[in-house]
């Protein structure tokens, strides 16, 4: 698989960063379309507006906003985004952008990791092992209900 970077939207294109792909929900506040210079913008494999509100990049929830972004990600319109990118990290470089900057913390640093993996052809990505998460408090129900679930 060809190289999968991380950077920040804002910062100068460079010829090494092959594709283009914005992976937040938003648009980049005072960021042109044109000045972007993307490939693509993948709406569908950011976290939603609710986890990204309750994460607001506070580092000490970054585990457990990992742990909740890759439930997300087992979702079909997700896994179909995930499959398209794959694709397009198949044909050369690719470099995922945020708008956050703290790069290291951020959506798009967890996808990465997921796009670097090979899928596993005996159970599928990480992400679609999501139904043995628990809904209402984001626990691997194996493992046992999180205090106050009301399915504990």
């Amino acid at each position: 698989m060809s190289p999968i970077q991380v950077r920040r939207v804002y910062d100068a294109p460079s010829p090494a960063d092959g594709a283009r792909v914005l992976v937040d929900r938003l648009w980049p506040r005072g960021l042109r379309k044109d000045a972007a210079h993307l490939t693509e913008w993948a709406k569908d494999v950011a976290p939603s507006t609710d986890l990204r509100t309750w994460y607001g990049h506070d580092p000490a929830k970054f585990d457990e906003f990992r742990v909740r972004y890759l439930d997300e990600l087992s979702g079909r319109g997700q896994r179909a985004e995930l499959a398209k990118l794959r694709a397009l990290a198949a044909t050369g470089p690719m470099t995922l952008l945020t708008a956050t900057r703290d790069v290291d913390i951020s959506q798009a640093a967890v996808l990465a990791q997921v796009l670097r993996q090979p899928p596993d052809d005996k159970g599928g990505e990480a992400a679609c092992w999501a139904h043995l998460v628990c809904p209402d408090c984001g626990a691997i129900e194996a493992e046992g209900h999180r205090a106050g679930c009301a399915q504990a």
